[in-house]
């Protein structure tokens, strides 16, 4: 089964950018592979149950918005 569960999800990538700020700087500073940390980070939080694709859309969203 899938999470998706958009709240659930925004709240783990919210925790996963703040526990990993050198991720966030690489990621503004052009380096979107960096995601992959922050991707990784949200999949362990929900146990591998998420949709990764949307998780890297909401990573993506969040650092540019921030």
């Amino acid at each position: 089964m899938v999470v998706s569960d958009e709240g659930a999800l925004a709240e783990a990538v919210d925790a996963a950018i703040a526990a990993d700020p050198a991720a966030v700087a690489r990621i503004r500073d052009g380096k979107v592979q960096a995601a992959g940390a922050l991707i990784g980070a949200v999949m362990k939080q929900m146990s591998g149950k998420a949709d990764a694709a949307r998780i890297r859309e909401l990573v993506l969203e969040r650092v540019r918005s921030s």
